[in-house]
This record gives C-alpha cells, structure tokens and sequence, in this order.
C-alpha cells in the first residue's frame, strides 16, 4: 500500500495557486481528500465523504463520483494506519527499514539467511538501500555478513540471536495493535473485506501495469 502523508501548501489564499497544474495533492485534494491536519468538509457531523461526492455530483453532473466513496476512505485509512505504525515503532526505537530487513530474514525460515541480491528482491529496494540497511542492523548486532560460496561478490546476511528477538516482540506488537485497530469488523466482515481489496489491488494493477508493493508506514 502506497503511503498518503506529505506536505502541502497552507498558507491562506495562496495554498491553491501554490500547486501547479498536475501536482498530485491538488488533484487528490479536489478528488475528495482532505488536506493534511483538516477534517473533510461535512455539516453537522453526517457522512463527509458521501457529501463531497454528491456536491461534485451536482456541480459536475456529467463526471462519475462513485470512486469517491472509496478511493477517499482508502486514502485516509493508510494515513491514520501509518501514522500509527511510525508512532508504535518510534516508541520501541526501531525503524522500518530496519524492520523491513529483518522481517524479510525471518519470514525466509531457516536458516534466516539471504543474499543482499535476494533481500534487494523481495524488499524491492536498490542494492545500495539493501547495503545501508544491512550496516546499520550489522552495527546494532541484528544481523551478520559473510562472502558467498561458489559466486563472486556475493554476500550472505543472516539473523543474529538478537535480531530474531527484536523482529517477534516488534513484530507481535505492530500485529495486536494493528488487530485491535480492525475491532469493529467481525472476523466474517475482515475476511470479506480482505478478498475484495486483494481483488482490487490485483485488478488495479493489471490497468495501471505496476505490480509493485509499497511498505505500510515507511516515510
């Protein structure tokens, strides 16, 4: 999931002609997303999302709004779920891309050991991203590197002792916060909820031919 946090101009009556034709922000903002630190539009505290579509309804009559009433939600989940997130992993004084390695080596299963070429892959970052995350874990005694067998050039990190106890207690934590989160879904309503935006995210991928993950939380 793309992250939806960022700046954005604020200053009174310049905040629109500050964006340029295109800029993203202005497109989201006018779309239905409500500016950062600012509550959507809404009278009386009724459904705010459902009244931007149905004002640009009758201002635009002949534009579709239906992607409004999910698109917005959707927007707004991700900032509140990773705002939330940075704030948990701040508290623990871990970072997430130091999470993000780790994780990927304990998820690999024994013997928690990958190459920094198939960390790279499945962390989708650069090989310089994966050499700098993998320092500064080293330098905190998480992981450990040593040269490959049989190819050139190729380095081995692997889960220290120490690594594996940060990755579980951070892990399980950011899960029982997360699960606590979704507490007004029944399991039925989350498991529904779940296929339909797998089927969106798979089908909104095929349209735009980007199949790349973003990670939850990360700045």
């Amino acid at each position: 999931m793309a992250n939806a946090g960022g700046d954005r101009p604020g200053a009174a009556g310049g905040a629109e002609q500050g964006r340029k034709a295109g800029d993203p922000a202005s497109a989201e903002s006018a779309a239905g997303e409500p500016a950062a630190g600012r509550a959507p539009e809404a009278a009386g505290g009724g459904d705010p999302v459902g009244e931007i579509a149905e004002a640009w309804r009758r201002e635009l009559p002949e534009v579709p709004v239906g992607s409004i009433g999910v698109i917005t939600p959707i927007w707004q989940l991700a900032k509140l779920f990773g705002d939330d997130r940075r704030r948990t992993l701040a508290r623990d004084g871990v970072d997430v891309a130091t999470l993000d390695l780790v994780s990927v080596l304990r998820r690999s299963g024994p013997p928690y050991t990958l190459t920094t070429a198939e960390l790279g892959r499945r962390s989708m970052v650069t090989a310089g991203a994966v050499s700098q995350r993998v320092a500064r874990a080293e330098r905190a005694g998480l992981v450990e590197r040593r040269p490959g067998e049989g190819r050139p050039r190729s380095v081995l990190v692997s889960l220290t002792e120490e690594g594996h106890r940060l990755t579980e207690e951070t892990v399980g934590g950011l899960l029982h916060r997360e699960d606590e989160l979704l507490g007004g879904l029944t399991a039925e309503e989350r498991d529904r909820l779940a296929g339909l935006l797998d089927r969106l995210l798979r089908d909104v991928q095929d349209r735009l031919g980007d199949d790349r993950i973003g990670q939850v939380g990360a700045p």
